[in-house]
């Protein structure tokens, strides 16, 4: 069992979401708990009234609604019984036992999963604490309840890609609601998943399920305005299907929303650095040189995808990791010299202005996120290389804003060794 937690400000909101999925016939309510009726009984407002008469308790807590989702192995078929028997406990487990909640089944992905909607605010106007309730609570819950139920272990080596979601089919027809629900499927499975900082590093995971985020052309309104679309990508990097609007989906996943992510990540992915490093210098420990394909090869046998980014010549300028052990993005430079794509084809004996022609399975010269400006293509690969970089939305003001203070340049008051002035007090 896997189980996901999102913190929210609006109970609406979230009860939204699920009362479309179940008005669309993806998804049933199994249960109201510790509500006056029964489930089949209350309307929205019903539903909706008694989770806000708890948060208007503590109108100090802005992140009042809690919405869970509890994901199961594909060959697992539960009641549903079992279902609220496990929801019940589980609650229990991480601190929320007697709070009124919601609980959803929903039938729009390859696993079986729920959905719980509550508040952390009791009765008595207290809040329950959200602080690493995913982390310490929740995981000693999944752990208890996997040996209580008999359920398949999340951390089974043999089933640690169980609940990944499938690619988005790029023959699907563009338009329809199937398409935005197979997007929102891998926006939630990567968003919650993988850690990244910068959007070209989001979409190094996002392309491998067939999904690009994309800002748009430097004079479109949609990059003006500090926009985000989602679109279907097929493997050779052509964009399809009708372009679908940030805050279209659940969660809106915006620009700014993901500058937030790029910050905490940025903090989480340093400790994860050495495997990905580590992987790589043992590849060429005696070896005096080794092709690039070989190179992709070996990190794909260590859990870790190569991304090649060439130019049109086939020049490469650069190089992303996908570790999918640590689920953490690296840009090869980020990582030290020898690690960026420069680095890489000198250990591998090529010199970096030859044209690679990389096949298409190993490396991408598509790259979303800014990384697939056409104006990069007609570029030697050092500019292009360096253009890469001015282009990329780290640069944009909005990112600019969401960037860390520069630490080593700040020295606190008191031990900059300056005093203060005193007044020269007039004797009267």
């Amino acid at each position: 069992m896997v189980s996901v937690i999102h913190p929210s400000d609006s109970l609406r909101k979230v009860l939204n979401y699920n009362e479309h999925k179940v008005n669309e016939g993806v998804a049933q309510c199994l249960e109201a708990a510790y509500y006056l009726k029964d489930v089949d009984k209350l309307t929205f407002h019903e539903k909706l009234g008694r989770l806000q008469k708890l948060a208007a308790l503590r109108e100090s807590t802005t992140v009042n609604t809690v919405h869970i989702s509890l994901n199961f192995d594909p060959s697992e078929k539960h009641s549903t019984e079992k279902l609220k028997e496990i929801s019940a406990a589980y609650m229990e487990k991480i601190g929320f036992g007697g709070q009124p909640y919601l609980l959803y089944q929903h039938f729009d992905a390859g696993h079986p999963h729920v959905h719980i909607l509550t508040t952390n605010i009791k009765p008595d106007g207290k809040a329950i604490n959200l602080h690493n309730l995913g982390k310490i609570q929740s995981e000693k819950a999944r752990k208890e309840i996997e040996i209580s139920f008999g359920l398949v272990k999340a951390s089974d080596h043999q089933r640690r890609n169980v609940y990944e979601v499938q690619p988005v089919n790029a023959k699907v027809d563009y338009g329809k609601s199937e398409t935005k629900r197979a997007i929102a499927n891998v926006l939630n499975h990567v968003l919650d998943t993988y850690k990244f900082s910068s959007l070209p590093e989001l979409n190094a995971v996002l392309n491998r399920y067939n999904v690009s985020a994309e800002r748009g052309s430097e004079q479109s309104r949609v990059f003006l305005n500090g926009g985000l679309l989602y679109r279907i990508r097929t493997p050779d990097g052509t964009l399809k299907g009708v372009p679908i609007k940030a805050s279209d989906f659940y969660g809106q996943p915006t620009l700014k929303k993901l500058g937030e992510k790029f910050i905490e990540h940025e903090k989480e992915k340093p400790k994860h650095k050495p495997r990905v490093k580590n992987a790589i210098d043992f590849l060429f420990i005696n070896r005096s040189s080794s092709s690039l394909q070989q190179v992709i090869l070996e990190l794909h046998k260590e859990g870790i995808d190569t991304i090649v980014r060439q130019n049109k010549d086939g020049v490469v300028y650069g190089i992303t990791y996908v570790d999918h052990t640590t689920k953490c993005v690296f840009n090869g430079s980020d990582l030290g010299k020898s690690y960026s794509a420069k680095g890489i084809l000198e250990r591998c004996g090529i010199d970096h202005h030859q044209g690679q022609n990389m096949a298409p399975s190993f490396s991408s010269n598509r790259q979303s996120g800014n990384e697939n400006d056409p104006h990069l293509e007609k570029l030697p690969a050092s500019k292009a290389h360096e253009q890469m970089h001015d282009r990329l939305p780290t640069t944009t003001i909005l990112e600019e804003l969401l960037q860390y203070e520069n630490a080593s340049a700040y020295l606190p008051y008191e031990l900059s060794g300056k005093k203060k002035k005193r007044k020269n007090s007039i004797k009267r």
